[in-house]
């Protein structure tokens, strides 16, 4: 039986050189960072190594750099921080955000009463950034939270006029780039982010390790106390192992963006071309089939199949050794819509059965043929 992986949104394959330089330095550099010994001191070299070339990418200092275990930690110690400490009465974010934002937000306003707002967002999944500045005019303290790369449809946000209009109205920034690091190069010295969430094992590093930027002299403070770790803003031992991996995955992304994104972009259209080709009828989700819109990484498709099909789809594809989506991971064992779909689509179109496909360098074309024939199948049989 065939086996394709194009789930690779929800998390991609470890490089062979990152799973080796995780197993030497499991193996090799034991000791506690915070030890004063020469085990100790081996393994803080490394991690303020990888803090160094981490920061370097994003082209900023070291000490902005705070190790977290994901993406989810990462959002969640700049939301509950920014209220806690910051000052911040007002959250403006959207309603097709991350559960990561969308649920802490949810608390956040429960638990301390602050103003939350929602920026609208048109049919195709775009912020409204007129209603963003509309939103931002207020008296009060304000952080925008709004991710980079949606995680479902693949929009493109436009980081830079958010930044922007953000500083013009002295508001916190905060982008959840767990989809866009490792996949587009973000030069923070140029947009004023100021916090900023990612994941390592959304491209090809370790699972369980990422990392927050969180602009110097932010007043940020920690979510997870009981030690000095990360210069107090994380307590407890470092992962080193992942730490170095996440590194080492980071480097060998960007080294290699130009050529891996080019291979998946073009892998993407094929699957484009392929399915709106093989199978009348199919729709496209947000801008997942504009390439100058979304992510290179993704595509987002409604399918004509009826209702009492529809469910069946995803185990029939797993039976046939596909790996796909119906949503982010996060929700995928939900029989709910996709809140994102929920908020962009139609009736007719949630009738329809939609599943994201999301490519790496490791798929090909061949992959892409025998998943759009499996589809095909399933479809025209009665």
């Amino acid at each position: 039986m065939n086996r394709v992986y194009f789930d690779n949104a929800a998390t991609t394959p470890i490089r062979d050189e990152v799973a080796q330089v995780v197993f030497e330095v499991m193996k090799n550099n034991f000791g506690n960072p915070s030890s004063s010994h020469s085990y100790g001191r081996s393994s803080k070299v490394l991690i303020e190594h990888s803090r160094k070339l981490i920061a370097q990418s994003l082209n900023v200092s070291a000490g902005e750099i705070v190790f977290t275990s994901g993406g989810t930690e990462a959002d969640n110690l700049v939301l509950n921080s920014a209220v806690r400490d910051l000052g911040v009465t007002k959250i403006i974010t959207s309603k097709i955000e991350h559960h990561a934002v969308l649920h802490t937000v949810e608390a956040l306003q429960k638990d301390y009463n602050i103003n939350v707002a929602y920026v609208n967002v048109n049919g195709a999944g775009d912020i409204d950034l007129n209603h963003l500045s509309v939103l931002l005019d207020t008296n009060e303290t304000s952080l925008v939270s709004l991710m980079h790369v949606n995680n479902e449809i693949g929009n493109i946000l436009d980081v830079k006029k958010v930044a922007d209009l953000c500083t013009l109205h002295k508001a916190y920034f905060h982008t959840d780039a767990v989809q866009a690091i490792g996949h587009y190069k973000l030069d923070l010295q140029d947009i004023k982010i100021d916090f900023l969430a990612a994941s390592a094992h959304k491209f090809h590093g370790p699972k369980g390790v990422g990392f927050a930027f969180v602009r110097k002299n932010s007043g940020l403070r920690a979510l997870i106390i009981g030690g000095e770790q990360e210069r107090g803003l994380r307590a407890g031992t470092e992962n080193i192992h992942n730490i170095v991996g996440m590194e080492k995955a980071l480097s060998m992304a960007y080294e290699n963006l130009t050529s891996e994104a080019n291979y998946v972009r073009d892998l993407k259209q094929y699957f484009i071309d392929q399915i709106s080709a093989e199978i009348p009828g199919v729709s496209f989700n947000g801008q997942s089939s504009n390439l100058e819109q979304s992510t290179y990484t993704m595509v987002n498709v409604g399918l004509p199949i009826p209702a009492e099909k529809a469910g069946m789809l995803l185990f029939q594809l797993d039976l046939k050794g596909i790996a796909c989506s119906k949503g982010s991971a996060c929700q995928s064992g939900s029989t709910q819509t996709s809140h994102v779909l929920y908020e962009l689509s139609h009736a007719e179109a949630l009738n329809k059965p939609s599943l994201r496909f999301s490519f790496s360098i490791y798929n090909t074309k061949e992959e892409v043929d025998y998943v759009i024939g499996v589809l095909k199948t399933f479809i025209s049989k009665p």
